[in-house]
């Protein structure tokens, strides 16, 4: 994964956009996803299972996986028992998109209110196949 010592990337500092309400849209992932901060929605990064967590950018030559969502961009949370987080987003009467069980992880896909897709991941192995 590279040099692990002197100047480096360290992880996913946050996500930056544009929405028409941004004080319901806080509250949406307040309320909904549970994640809440000074400053919206935040988190710290909780120890993992894993050896080796990872966050992954990606880069896609259309935005097939990106739909429904209304935009160019899709917004990954690391999700810790995926199936009780579903659980819980259905009793909210979120809607869910899909599910997958792609052996390095199990996947869920929701919209946020101002249609920004959002994949939830439980990561299961250390390394993508």
């Amino acid at each position: 994964m590279g040099e692990r010592r002197g100047p480096r990337i360290t992880g996913l500092g946050g996500i930056f956009y544009v929405v028409k309400d941004p004080a319901a849209t806080r509250e949406w992932y307040r309320e909904v996803l549970g994640i809440d901060g000074p400053h919206g929605p935040q988190f710290a990064w909780e120890a993992e299972p894993m050896a080796h967590p990872y966050s992954l950018i990606s880069h896609f030559e259309d935005d097939t996986y990106i739909k429904p969502g209304k935009h160019g961009f899709m917004i990954n949370l690391r999700v810790h028992d995926l199936d009780g987080f579903v659980k819980r987003l259905k009793k909210a009467k979120v809607k869910i998109l899909d599910r997958a069980d792609e052996g390095y992880g199990k996947f869920a896909w929701i919209l946020d209110p101002d249609g920004v897709k959002i994949e939830l991941w439980e990561q299961v192995a250390d390394e993508l196949p």
